[in-house]
């Protein structure tokens, strides 16, 4: 019976132990979808009218990562023809003020036509709360005066 016991013991303990080994470490990570009903378009920014009309965002995904809110942001164009593009992320803190975005890099992107892309950002500091992708096209011929 004593033997009985032990064996039990050690099967449950050696149980446990594979269980919480096969569990994924999550701690410092957190997931946020937005859902089909949320506007998508209120993280896209464009510097003109016929862009933005050529451009939407069909799904934002964020997390927070050891405290820095990481996003990726689908941008998928509309247009039928190639469009070359720079964009880069605005972020705001909780009360809506813009934090470091001019240290944000301008990355560049090319979508053929109906194409998307993920854009992946990853937030300057832990205060950071929403953010904007603000995207500008690139011209082709650079202008001299």
């Amino acid at each position: 019976m004593k033997n009985f016991i032990s064996l039990s013991a050690v099967i449950i303990i050696s149980s446990l132990i594979l269980f919480g080994c096969a569990m994924p470490i999550t701690s410092g990570t957190g997931t946020s979808e937005m859902t089909q009903g949320d506007d998508f378009s209120k993280h896209l920014e464009v510097h003109n009218p016929k862009l933005g009309q050529q451009l939407t965002i069909s799904d934002v995904k964020s997390r927070k990562t050891n405290g820095l809110l990481e996003v990726n942001v689908e941008l998928k164009s509309t247009y039928k023809k190639s469009l070359k593009l720079q964009y880069h992320f605005n972020w705001f803190d909780v009360q809506g003020f813009v934090v470091e975005s001019r240290k944000t890099p301008w990355k560049p992107v090319e979508l053929h036509g109906f194409q998307s892309t993920s854009l992946k950002g990853l937030a300057p500091n832990d205060q950071v709360a929403s953010f904007t992708v603000y995207v500008r096209e690139v011209p082709e011929k650079a202008y001299r005066y």
